[in-house]
């Protein structure tokens, strides 16, 4: 790449930075201020990144805003609401989580009772990779670095439930990719009560990944044991260890080995804990027949069927074996991703019967993953698959502007307009062409 911007990347950059400016709201970046009008802390962790282009001292406030919402025992929670906005601005909203009720939960800051993929550390680091005044930015890691070490502990005692070094998520939105088509078949195994628990929405025949009644009733359920370790671990119905959320706390277990040197802690444990990581993600979601990473559903310990985006996330991890990484390429490249999109690349295997070009999360590209697998090919130094996430990234915004996602066939933009991730990551994309050093 070259270290230069084009006139036609800087026209980018500027509306990308528009976009980050007009989503702000004085202490935290909305998604998109007409639908997602709160906080989301998957979308802070990306938002962060492109801020530190644009306006660090944005950037490093977004973050602190969103942990402002971490529990007593780390968890930080996927949601902080924005508590000037009506209760019922968004659902599920306050009243579904009731943190307000949890005595481990902050005073005065309403949150959700769920987490998202620990991309944090990681973008602390990447933030640090990219500072002007690095006195300052050891100062802010070291302000950061208790809260991240706490998010870390939790999900290494909350979250590993069955002592394999990964952690499982236990509600669908906690992966990041929500309606995924990986979630249909525990979904579809989950015996509801007759009383409903969504509002009234379009039915769906499962598999869908689309049916509210299951979603905010396992929220329910987990609201209502407290979010106790033990009911995850002993009774929750839904428990999955995702190959994406595992690779995003592995490389963010690195980042924090590496924060906890800068700021003179012990990086030990981090390191550990991706050494565990790297081994389970290998011993237990590794489908060697199909040369693929696929999701484990703790609750019947079954590989879940369906290949999506989410068997590329482990290219995050540095370690990963060359026969491994080769594999996965081949897919990344094969009729089933990039091969047979005109705007790679789909969240879903296109040739399996669940991928839809136009449902959430179900096969549209994204920019967010588009940006997971484009770091991790700069990982594992494959600057051809790296050019290929970097081209058709910025095809997509220059065709449809800051979408929240795309059809991966005729880059067509649907959902939101002016997502910020999509524009924040732009960014970092960006930033990353001008100054290669900090990619």
């Amino acid at each position: 790449m070259t270290s230069r911007l084009t006139g036609d990347e800087t026209a980018l950059w500027t509306a990308a930075a528009r976009v980050l400016d007009a989503n702000w709201t004085g202490t935290a970046t909305a998604a998109s201020p007409g639908l997602y009008p709160h906080q989301w802390s998957w979308d802070s962790a990306f938002i962060s990144m492109g801020l530190a282009r644009h306006r660090r001292d944005r950037a490093e406030a977004e973050l602190l805003s969103l942990f402002r919402g971490q529990w007593a025992d780390g968890m930080l929670p996927h949601i902080v609401f924005d508590t000037s906005l009506a209760r019922h601005a968004y659902f599920p909203g306050p009243d579904l989580w009731r943190s307000e009720r949890q005595p481990g939960a902050p005073r005065g800051v309403h949150t959700s009772g769920i987490t998202q993929p620990p991309l944090h550390a990681l973008t602390a680091l990447r933030l640090h990779e990219s500072a002007a005044d690095l006195d300052s930015s050891r100062a802010f890691l070291a302000r950061l670095h208790p809260m991240l070490a706490a998010q870390h502990d939790y999900l290494a005692t909350a979250r590993d439930l069955d002592s394999s070094g990964l952690i499982a998520i236990c509600h669908p939105w906690e992966s990041g990719l929500d309606n995924s088509p990986a979630w249909d078949r525990p979904l579809g195994a989950l015996r509801l009560p007759p009383s409903a628990y969504a509002p009234a929405r379009r039915a769906h025949a499962l598999p869908t990944g689309e049916d509210y009644d299951r979603y905010v009733w396992l929220a329910a359920l987990l609201r209502d044991a407290g979010y106790r370790p033990g009911y995850l671990r002993d009774a929750h119905p839904f428990a999955v260890e995702d190959p994406l959320v595992n690779a995003t706390y592995l490389a963010s277990s690195h980042a924090l080995a590496e924060i906890s040197e800068i700021v003179g802690a012990d990086p030990a444990p981090h390191r550990e804990r991706a050494r565990r990581v790297h081994h389970a993600l290998l011993d237990r979601l590794w489908d060697p027949e199909h040369g693929c990473f696929r999701a484990r559903d703790l609750r019947d310990d079954r590989l879940l069927p369906v290949v999506t985006i989410g068997a590329f996330g482990p290219l995050l991890d540095p370690d990963l074996p060359a026969a491994v990484v080769r594999n996965l390429v081949d897919l990344l490249l094969s009729a089933r991703f990039a091969g047979a999109a005109g705007y790679p690349v789909p969240t879903c295997d296109i040739q399996a019967t669940a991928f839809d070009r136009a449902g959430y999360w179900r096969g549209p590209t994204w920019i967010s993953t588009n940006w997971l697998v484009w770091y991790g090919a700069l990982t594992h130094g494959l600057p051809v698959v790296a050019d290929l996430l970097y081209g058709s990234t910025m095809r997509l915004v220059r065709q449809s502007g800051f979408r929240e996602f795309f059809d991966p066939f005729d880059g067509t933009g649907r959902g939101s307009h002016d997502y910020a991730w999509s524009a924040a990551l732009v960014l970092d994309l960006l930033g990353a062409r001008r100054a290669p050093q900090a990619a």
